[in-house]
């Protein structure tokens, strides 16, 4: 299954060279999307599930008619059931390459909270921790996070062969939670941000994701480039509230009748990208996939579009 991208021009009689041309690949009877910068590191697995031929069936409506659709969701929704995600889970895995390897998640809530996993977090019965990212040098432990429109992001150490597996919200991203998770495999593993390479999967793009003031006004207080990452009324989402939208009392409307707030567009991608390379990943090795996920429906689940949907994973390991 071939990815669509834009081709660069190069002179004749040369070949041209894309290091950041992700590809999708078929296992299992699965497509999974990888990034081929840590494709090429022979002591990791990785990999991003994609929406088609998994075990579960969801209710879609296209061009106005229902029907029901054989998908891979991998969480535990409440339209679905779990032995149908978790086979669907099960042949995931094993796509990716990961076999045996030991699975190891958390309950996201949209936090900056980071854990290392080591050898003696891995019993049995554990339970999920709560949090939205995972460090982790040990071989054989496979960390995934889960994703309907939030951004996910695989970091490995080339030299020192760590990995960390991340869940970028608008929340978590304000909060610089994919620096955060650098920070600490500097701290845990002594990891130099310059041999880091960076993969943010899909996400929702800029031209689909739709925020209010409250989230213009939080970015715009945690970074001076902030402007830069949405498209819309930015400055007078940040304003100082003399805006009438916001002094409903102004417009001499009856209460329900004032005027909608104004919105603007934030583009995910690119606040994770500068925030991943203003913490010294080098913008060589930050690599996206191009894929907004409210628009490919046909491959990616998204909350924004549909509500009742699946989620994604991506899964990140060291062999």
């Amino acid at each position: 299954m071939a990815i669509a991208v834009a081709k660069k021009k190069v002179a004749p009689g040369r070949r041209a060279k894309d290091p950041s041309k992700w590809r999708v690949r078929r296992a299992r009877g699965l497509h999974i999307l990888e990034a081929p910068a840590l494709a090429k590191l022979d002591w990791l697995v990785h990999g991003f599930s994609t929406r088609p031929a998994g075990a579960s069936e969801l209710e879609t409506l296209r061009d106005g008619r229902k029907s029901l659709e054989k998908v891979l969701n991998l969480g535990f929704t409440d339209w679905d059931k779990r032995d149908r995600v978790l086979s669907n889970r099960n042949k995931f895995f094993h796509a990716t390459g990961a076999g045996e390897m030991r699975v190891v998640g958390m309950q996201q809530i949209h936090s900056d909270i980071i854990h290392r996993v080591d050898s003696g977090d891995l019993t049995a019965n554990d339970r999920p921790r709560k949090g939205d990212a995972l460090i982790t040098r040990e071989r054989g432990v496979l960390l995934v996070v889960q994703t309907a429109d939030c951004i996910p992001i695989l970091l490995a150490d080339t030299k020192l062969r760590a990995v960390a597996a991340i869940h970028a919200g608008w929340r978590g991203s304000v909060r610089r939670i994919a620096a955060k998770a650098l920070g600490r495999m500097q701290m845990e593993f002594g990891t130099c941000p310059e041999d880091v390479i960076a993969a943010l999967g899909p996400g929702i793009g800029r031209p689909c994701y739709e925020v209010g003031p409250e989230v213009a006004k939080e970015f715009y207080a945690q970074f001076p480039k902030a402007r830069e990452w949405f498209d819309g009324p930015f400055d007078s989402l940040v304003g100082d509230g003399n805006d009438p939208n916001w002094l409903p009392w102004l417009t001499m409307r009856p209460p329900g009748h004032q005027p909608p707030p104004p919105a603007a567009h934030l583009d995910l991608i690119a606040a994770n990208r500068a925030i991943l390379i203003a913490a010294g990943i080098l913008p060589a090795k930050v690599f996206s996939s191009g894929f907004c996920t409210a628009c490919r429906l046909d491959l990616f689940f998204s909350y924004r579009r549909e509500r009742t949907t699946g989620r994604q994973m991506a899964a990140i390991g060291i062999l």
